[in-house]
């Protein structure tokens, strides 16, 4: 193994496998810490935790307990992969765990970028961007777990570290390589750079061939391949036929979108935290319903109004936990129905589907939509969509191209 990576969600971790099979990486997604040693044939390990939300002490130590099994396979260089929005809080997780990885590794210097361009996120003058609108005007300030009311990136940060956090602007990093090392400052310290296009990201890459430790979204490792003698290449992949589902449970405005799209057209039932929390829905009802169907849609996705409502009203982790039980619940009950193709919407909901199928490794597929791959476990394809991720047709579409071979 060369490169490992540690994703503090399932659907960021499909997201930076897809990145590095593109760039010819032989890739594995693991869930959870594995226990035994892994191919000698995969150069890139990506372990996908279930941390971002996590207390602290909790994602401290399975992300170094993550890190400690992937430097033992061999990685030269750890990348601890977050969401392109940068889902934090003051109390959040980004910082503590960098700090644990950093001094794990012996890293004084962390390149931090969590800019992904082909998706619409660009890091300039420090600030995140969703497109054209700051972070904290994008939608992600109504996120349910992890409102983001501030796209300065620095101030983000400076919470949650010990360590200085610094900046590398987008005039150096157009400079290349070697203007980004000499603007490295010499203290511990996590330095956030500047991306827009990924031809930045190529040269952060380069700046970064001898770093231990890297923070970022996927975009962080497009240029890192490249480093290792890889190639980029297209992921084989077989085509699975059989029924199809679609389990959304991202409050993102485009999985909303999508949701409101999807409906029109198939089968849908609405999953909501009251009955969630009530246990009223019957999972065993609910498979034999999603199996008697073409292409159904079972949602908890809601408008960011109704989610607070619920949360006020159940607690927060009461209404969470609940539902992604629900759905964890669901996804084994469809396995055993013989369902084949699942998309899924939303990081903490492809964590409990995943859990659901009792998933240990994954299959990195090709891309079905920029940051996601189809993947495959135990027979079943599956799409893992960060909330904001796809077009309006997107749960159609997937559906679709998993059915394809390349």
């Amino acid at each position: 193994m060369k490169i490992g990576v540690i994703a503090d969600d399932f659907t960021g971790a499909s997201d930076i496998a897809l990145t590095l099979a593109e760039g010819g990486m032989r890739t594995a997604q693991y869930i959870g810490v594995p226990d035994g040693n892994t191919s000698a044939r995969v150069d890139a390990g990506v372990v996908a935790l279930k941390s971002r939300t996590a207390p602290v002490a909790e994602a401290v130590s399975e992300s170094l307990a993550a890190c400690k099994w992937l430097v033992h396979q061999g990685a030269k260089q750890i990348i601890f992969k977050v969401c392109s929005t940068f889902d934090s809080t003051d109390e959040g997780n980004i910082g503590p765990v960098l700090d644990a990885l950093a001094d794990a590794l012996g890293e004084d210097q962390v390149i931090v970028c969590p800019a992904f361009p082909e998706n619409g996120r660009s890091v300039y003058q420090g600030h995140l961007f969703v497109a054209d609108r700051l972070l904290n005007e994008s939608g992600m300030q109504d996120h349910p777990l992890t409102p983001m009311k501030d796209a300065d990136l620095r101030r983000v940060l400076a919470p949650q570290t010990k360590r200085t956090v610094g900046h590398i602007p987008a005039r150096t990093v157009a400079q290349g390589a070697l203007a980004m090392r000499a603007a490295m400052p010499s203290v511990q310290t996590h330095v956030i750079v500047d991306a827009i296009q990924d031809a930045d990201l190529r040269a952060i890459g380069a700046a970064a061939k001898d770093r231990k430790l890297l923070c970022g979204g996927s975009g962080i490792a497009i240029g890192l391949p490249a480093n290792f003698g890889a190639k980029a290449a297209t992921p084989a992949w077989r085509g699975v036929a059989g029924k199809g589902v679609v389990l959304s449970g991202s409050c993102s405005r485009a999985t909303r979108e999508q949701v409101e799209k999807y409906c029109g057209k198939f089968a849908s039932f609405e999953v909501t935290a009251e009955k969630a929390v009530g246990g009223e829905i019957d999972v065993e009802a609910l498979a034999d319903w999603v199996v008697a169907q073409d292409r159904p849609l079972v949602y908890s996705s809601a408008d960011p109004d109704v989610v607070r409502a619920a949360q006020a009203k159940f607690g927060r982790e009461a209404s969470a936990t609940a539902i992604e039980g629900l759905f964890a619940d669901l996804a084994a009950a469809l396995k055993l129905r013989g369902v084949t193709r699942i998309v899924v919407a939303g990081g903490e909901t492809s964590g409990a589907v995943v859990r659901g199928l009792a998933a240990q490794v994954l299959e990195i597929g090709p891309r079905i939509a920029a940051g996601v791959p189809a993947v495959k476990v135990d027979g079943i394809a599956l799409a893992l969509k960060s909330g904001n991720f796809g077009g309006p047709c997107f749960f159609k579409e997937a559906l679709a191209l998993m059915e394809d071979t390349v």
